[in-house]
């Protein structure tokens, strides 16, 4: 079998829908339109927090740090999709495949961490209302940030270079329209533990160590709020909470099933492979911006009131 090593490998060959090639430019106008209500809504959250004195306040920064990371989630996928949907263009160059990659990962990873430090705050501002702005100052908050990039980095570099090692075959199909670690690494022909082994353990110190916090942070404020007298109380903690809540379950439900079926699913149909891996990556950029405009009634009544001067 012929073989092929980082220097002189063939470019790879992104995946549409396999039997659907004639109506891809048909198909294409789904996802240009779910892209739009992304890029647009994630767009529209930022401009109004940027422009509105009064929700410079942590919640709204780390909402705000939310809808950039699924701003760049999006523009590091919409290239290659939109090349092979509209021109046809399945062949992506290695190392374009591996800086694709690299940033698909980090803004994941670092979607993952905003979700907790969001998950923080509100148990904050619940808990301990008094003390709330003298913890989460802009220095602070901005020295958060700065961790979430480096700790996402950081995890995530070491990924390219382990695939750079690798010795690959002629089956070079990878099975979506943007480059994963997990899918690039099926495609070598020689030893690939070390990967898998670092795909793993990535996933649990870092998307599973955020789970179990979100989830603890959640009880923690489920006991406060309980414990508070007033019924209206109550109601506006939870529905302060509901769309957190919302996104935590929006990014970890498909990332957990992207997961599975790359590690457990070789005989699924290769189509919900497919399936999996766009709403892996659609649906939080897409979904984020509605659900905190739906239950965060200040970003909605500025949203309106931006539209309206327009």
């Amino acid at each position: 079998m012929d073989s092929f090593n980082n220097s002189d490998f063939r470019p790879l060959l992104l995946t549409g829908f396999p039997g659907l090639e004639a109506s891809h430019p048909q198909i294409s106008v789904l996802f240009c339109i779910l892209y739009m209500i992304a890029i647009v809504g994630n767009s529209l959250i930022l401009v109004v927090i940027w422009q509105e004195q009064s929700l410079h306040k942590p919640m709204y920064y780390f909402l705000s740090t939310l809808a950039a990371s699924d701003l760049g989630l999006c523009a590091t996928t919409l290239p290659t999709l939109l090349e092979l949907f509209w021109l046809n263009a399945h062949q992506i160059a290695f190392d374009c495949c591996l800086v694709q990659m690299f940033f698909i990962h980090v803004f994941s990873l670092m979607e993952s961490g905003i979700l907790l430090t969001m998950a923080f705050d509100r148990y904050v501002a619940i808990s301990n209302p008094l003390h709330y702005t003298a913890m989460l100052t802009n220095t602070t908050i901005v020295k958060i940030g700065f961790g979430l990039i480096l700790r996402a980095t950081a995890v995530i570099l070491p990924g390219p270079f382990l695939i750079k090692r690798l010795t690959f075959c002629k089956a070079n199909a990878l099975s979506h329209s943007y480059c994963l670690h997990p899918d690039i690494i099926k495609l070598s022909c020689s030893d690939h533990r070390i990967n898998s082994i670092y795909g793993l353990i990535i996933i649990l110190i870092t998307f599973g160590l955020d789970s179990v916090l979100i989830l603890l942070s959640y009880l923690r404020i489920l006991i406060t709020v309980l414990g508070i007298a007033s019924h209206e109380e109550q109601l506006k903690a939870f529905n302060i909470c509901v769309s957190h809540i919302c996104a935590v379950l929006m990014v970890y439900i498909p990332m957990l099933g992207v997961s599975i079926i790359h590690r457990f699913g070789k005989h699924v149909q290769p189509v919900i492979h497919i399936i999996m891996g766009y709403v892996y990556l659609l649906i939080p950029p897409v979904l984020n911006p509605i659900v905190y405009c739906i239950k965060t009634s200040e970003i909605r009544t500025r949203i309106l009131r931006l539209c309206q001067t327009k």
